[in-house]
């Protein structure tokens, strides 16, 4: 199952770095034993990639969890009778140390599993910090064998958007100068035309809109610290945050985004792939005009030429 991986994408001179993936894992490794206080988004993620599991009448010997967490997502797939034998990856050591069962550290941007060798993959909000999604999505592909399932959850590009919002203001009027401090996110829109380019068969997107609410701004930023999910942007500032700059963010978003009763909301988007890997035995889409009866007998209604023809020559076209 298991081949050399491919070399790493993040390179200087494959792709674009945006996320510096080395300070990601340190600042995960360093909150692996937290992350049970700050784990309501991988609840949100597994039980979502749970349900949707569960939809699929189907049974997969062989099942891999991509970047597994605190393992979560492995026992809600293993508890749905849907999956055999399971994987757990992760690219965290310390993460991977307190995961049971089977266990591979692997990196989701070069993935060392062989071509045709998994039945499923499942992923719960590991691919958002990829620095080459598409190509990630691609290694997903290629592992899976014919008609097998990639089902993944990932942050949405709503995400934080009151979080970056109110940072830019506050840095940009005290300090006369913005450095990004919250990573762009996939918009959904882009994430059905990613599953394409990638090669999966059948592709469906959807999202669900996560609501949080804190007594104080700060404890949000306490929560992304102990997710491990802390600014980690390649063109980060490398200066921390100005006291007086953090100040005024969060007084902008107690103005800005709070309850009557007080507490301030943020916003997380989860969005879930579905794809499958190409097998001629899927279903395929009609060829356009192959349809065998009319939409006016479907409907039971009567056609009527409006005299105008597709061509514009004014007449009516016949089929």
């Amino acid at each position: 199952m298991v081949s050399n991986p491919p070399p790493r994408p993040d390179r200087p001179g494959d792709v674009h770095r945006l996320f510096d993936r080395d300070l990601i894992r340190s600042r995960r490794a360093r909150m692996a034993s937290r992350l049970p206080e700050a784990d309501f988004l991988l609840e949100e993620a597994s039980n979502g990639l749970a349900d949707r599991l569960a939809a699929v009448s189907r049974h997969f010997p062989l099942a891999l969890d991509l970047g597994s967490h605190d393992g979560r997502l492995a026992r809600a797939a293993a508890a749905s009778g849907k999956v055999g034998a399971l994987v757990s990856s992760e690219s965290c050591l310390p993460l991977l140390d307190r995961l049971a069962g089977v266990r591979v550290a692997a990196d989701e941007e070069a993935l060392p599993f062989a071509d045709e060798s998994l039945d499923l993959v499942l992923s719960g909000l590991s691919l958002q910090w990829v620095n080459d999604l598409p190509g990630a999505l691609v290694q997903i592909r290629r592992a899976l064998r014919p008609d097998g399932l990639f089902l993944g959850a990932l942050l949405g590009g709503d995400s934080l958007k009151e979080l970056r919002g109110v940072l830019v203001e506050a840095e940009s009027t005290v300090s006369g100068g913005i450095s990004p401090r919250v990573a762009p996110f996939v918009e959904i829109r882009d994430a059905g035309a990613l599953l394409q380019r990638a090669g999966f068969a059948l592709p469906v997107v959807d999202s669900d809109t996560l609501t949080v609410r804190y007594g104080n701004p700060l404890r949000l930023l306490d929560d992304l610290r102990l997710m491990g999910w802390s600014n980690a942007l390649i063109e980060r500032s490398r200066s921390p945050l100005r006291r007086d700059v953090l100040f005024r963010a969060m007084d902008l978003y107690a103005q800005r985004h709070a309850d009557p009763d007080g507490r301030v909301r943020a916003t997380f988007e989860v969005i879930y792939l579905s794809g499958w890997a190409p097998d001629p035995s899927q279903q395929k889409p009609l060829r356009p005009g192959s349809a065998r009866m009319r939409l006016a007998d479907a409907l039971g209604t009567s056609e009527h030429s409006t005299g105008e023809s597709p061509s514009g020559s004014g007449a009516p076209r016949k089929d």
